[in-house]
């Protein structure tokens, strides 16, 4: 809204500007983010600790130590979204299509997650929405935001498919490349889903994450660094920066209060909706397979349930002590905080691995 309403202002007052660049909005949208995640905190977390009473319900079958946690209040994702959701309508310029998209999967994702919350908390059982409504909704929102995507972009990228460490090659998937799309957003929303089981354990993978695809956004936008680091030009895609912006500064407010002893989780309502994020701006910069190594945290601690079941159903035995592995480590007595911080050390490094992809070519 600031885009539009002031930058038409520059003509008599030349500060405003400032509007017209990209790195002003995308560093005003963190900003705005992390302060309105400030304020209205301490008001959600209350409200939420006297509506909720006993909190977030604990499996019985989990980690012991998470006992200890009974009564914490759960839906913080709420926070962020809210905080996310105003800094964009500020910052962003409205009339790009990308940023309905990744919103339309953004606001999607966290209502479903939000409607498990609600049922987790209303009926004080860990079973929630059921697997079948939950994949379904994901279904619609990422269809919709793919059709979005296909609809704008040139006919050169709409439905291919581009290859990291190769600058000139694009496979091209046809009718399959929505299916591809949707795959890619539900998958990511769902990884990160399941790597949200510790205090702080998936928020600042997921600001690493989303902070690299926001230079991502920034570069292929931008046909001057994307001829020189030969990879594809996708235009308007540089306005996804405020979206990723947005994201890291709510993360940023949110983590103040979700670091160890947490005073809330995120739930489903924020885990489901920052992974669906993620998916739909690789769907959009066309750094679908990148995302599986800058978010490679994220592929382990899902493969790790994958294997898990698996191997029990086929030989009735476990791999990991518990899936995901971040309960593994903790079966194995490693403190929550050594776990937590381990894992973000590994986030960054799948973070550096995956930036060089950009002169890997």
């Amino acid at each position: 809204m600031l885009y539009h309403l002031l930058f038409p202002l520059a003509d008599q007052f030349a500060v405003f500007n400032l509007f017209r660049y990209l790195t002003f909005r995308t560093g005003g949208a963190v900003m705005t983010a992390m302060v309105i995640a400030f304020i209205i905190g301490p008001r959600l977390i209350r409200w939420l600790r006297q509506w909720q009473g006993q909190g977030q319900p604990i499996r019985d079958d989990g980690p012991e130590s998470h006992l200890k946690k009974q009564g914490t209040p759960t839906m913080g994702g709420i926070m962020i979204l809210t905080s996310m959701t105003i800094s964009v309508l500020l910052w962003a310029d409205l009339s790009n299509p990308y940023i309905w998209a990744v919103m339309l999967v953004t606001l999607g994702y966290g209502f479903i997650g939000f409607t498990d919350d609600y049922l987790k908390v209303s009926k004080k059982n860990t079973k929630g929405l059921s697997g079948k409504l939950k994949l379904l909704g994901q279904l619609l929102f990422a269809g919709i935001a793919a059709f979005i995507v296909a609809s704008v972009q040139p006919e050169s990228l709409n439905t291919h498919l581009a290859l990291p460490f190769f600058k000139d090659v694009l496979l091209n998937l046809g009718i399959f490349f929505p299916i591809f799309a949707v795959l890619v957003m539900i998958g990511s929303s769902n990884a990160v889903n399941l790597t949200d089981g510790l205090d702080g354990l998936a928020t600042v993978p997921v600001i690493i994450a989303v902070g690299v695809f926001a230079i991502f956004s920034y570069l292929v936008g931008n046909f001057v660094f994307a001829d020189y680091l030969q990879i594809h030009y996708v235009p308007g895609a540089g306005e996804l920066a405020v979206i990723c912006a947005a994201v890291i500064g709510a993360c940023i407010g949110f983590l103040w209060f979700n670091a160890p002893p947490a005073m809330v989780f995120m739930g489903d309502t924020g885990s489901l909706a920052l992974g669906g994020t993620l998916g739909s701006i690789a769907v959009v910069t066309k750094h679908e397979l990148v995302l599986a190594i800058v978010g490679g945290l994220f592929v382990l601690e899902t493969v790790s349930v994958i294997v898990q079941v698996a191997s029990f159903k086929l030989t009735g035995k476990r791999v990991f002590k518990m899936a995901p592995l971040h309960h593994h480590y903790e079966k194995k007595g490693w403190a929550e905080p050594t776990i937590v911080i381990r894992f973000w050390i590994i986030a960054l490094i799948l973070a550096l691995i995956g930036l060089a992809t950009l002169k890997l070519r």
